[in-house]
């Protein structure tokens, strides 16, 4: 185990500098993200995993009239009293939009299940409890009042919740909703997210790479990162290292999206197009002791919060992960990551100072094995992958069988 600090700290020019922790460039984050929650009307068809925004009144009696439990026959309980008894069958009731009429005593009508009740009748026998004959049936169990008759408003009145606010919905949902008449329900509108990926040696997924060129793989894990996370892209644009593409784009993505995303051009060097484009408009640009993902940037722009990520694959993934999934999930209401303690497989070192974010595996065991290196550009390792292991960033050494957090993916 290394020395504890809460701030780590970093030579720079015969002097040091704090670098902020994982919590607190998240809290920072959390101050910036202040989307007011929307709702908005979807047809049942379009709801499926969506979140009630409110709760969901009944507007009508379930079931909406009294009706069989059973396929059989309707009668009164009074004329069962002496069984076996066999009663005139004085007709058959499908369950159809008809009202039968009323039940005259000491007889039976033939019913479906769901079929309206008689009036007069106060019971249904099941079928296999009977005989039928011709014109007649033959009833071999007493019954009483109220024996497989489904009263209206006995599953639910009018003005009862179908549903409570926060729910996920799913078929067995949608299916009561429709249950009560409606059509549509009012769900948590998607939070709008802007994506912008800068780099002038970026190309389109697809596309025939030049010499020096490289395959923009941040967009399209971006793009499905806030779809899983329960939000929208409203926006994408891939920039070069321009500072004119870069404002253009900056604002077209604020005027569509309720939170900016961007990645690459924030380090120190030449080039850094997003650094170069917010640092003018009051961005922080900084350094955070973790990796992958140290470089990172926030800013608020036309009242739109920007969060600017590194441009590696790996640490624009993880740190979406560890900064925005948790706020969009929870403005979604989709549910939060997991994290769970699981025992280590191998030995780790760990960089002192940084807290580590190395991917691993899940065994069934209860343990985690490592998966790839810990550098940022290693895509095939995070593919490999399906949980981040978290080291913090006093500890310089771990062994085989120590525990570990680990976030799942």
């Amino acid at each position: 185990m290394g020395r504890h600090s809460a701030h780590p700290e970093e030579s720079v020019g015969g002097g040091t500098i704090q670098k902020a922790t994982v919590e607190e460039h998240a809290a920072l984050i959390r101050s910036l993200v202040t989307v007011e929650p929307r709702v908005e009307t979807l047809s049942l068809a379009d709801a499926l995993g969506r979140v009630t925004a409110n709760a969901v009144p009944s507007p009508v009696d379930l079931p909406l009239f009294r009706n069989s439990q059973m396929d059989g026959f309707a009668v009164r309980a009074v004329d069962l009293l002496m069984v076996p008894v066999t009663l005139p069958v004085a007709g058959a009731i499908p369950a159809s939009a008809a009202t039968p009429p009323p039940l005259v005593g000491a007889t039976a009508v033939r019913i479906m299940t769901g079929a309206v009740i008689p009036d007069g009748a106060d019971a249904i026998v099941p079928v296999e409890d009977t005989v039928a004959s011709d014109g007649s049936v033959t009833i071999t169990r007493t019954r009483v009042a109220g024996d497989y008759v489904r009263e209206r408003g006995s599953d639910l009145r009018a003005g009862d919740p179908l549903l409570p606010a926060g729910v996920r919905l799913g078929s067995r949902h949608l299916a009561v909703i429709a249950a009560a008449g409606l059509s549509t329900v009012d769900v948590r509108a998607k939070t709008r997210v802007a994506i912008i990926t800068t780099g002038a040696e970026l190309i389109a997924p697809g596309a025939a790479p030049l010499p020096g060129q490289i395959f923009d793989a941040n967009v399209v894990a971006l793009v499905a990162a806030v779809s899983a996370a329960g939000a929208a892209v409203s926006y994408t644009a891939r920039v070069t290292d321009r500072s004119e593409e870069m404002r253009a784009a900056l604002t077209e993505a604020c005027a569509a999206a309720d939170i900016v995303v961007t990645s690459g051009g924030i380090s120190m060097g030449d080039y850094e197009v997003v650094r170069e484009t917010l640092e003018p408009l009051g961005a922080t640009v900084t350094t955070i002791a973790m990796q992958p993902g140290g470089p990172q940037a926030t800013a608020l722009i036309d009242g739109v919060p920007v969060l600017s990520f590194p441009g590696n694959p790996v640490s624009t993934q993880v740190s979406f992960e560890l900064f925005l999934a948790p706020i969009l999930r929870q403005l979604s209401g989709t549910p939060a990551a997991v994290r769970e303690r699981r025992v280590l497989a191998v030995d780790v070192t760990s960089t002192e100072g940084k807290r580590q974010f190395l991917r691993g595996r899940a065994l069934p065991n209860g343990g985690v094995e490592l998966v790839g290196g810990a550098s940022s550009h290693l895509v095939a390792g995070l593919a490999a992958s399906d949980l981040l292991i978290d080291i913090p960033a006093e500890t310089s050494r771990l062994t085989k069988g120590d525990t570990v957090e680990t976030l799942i993916l």
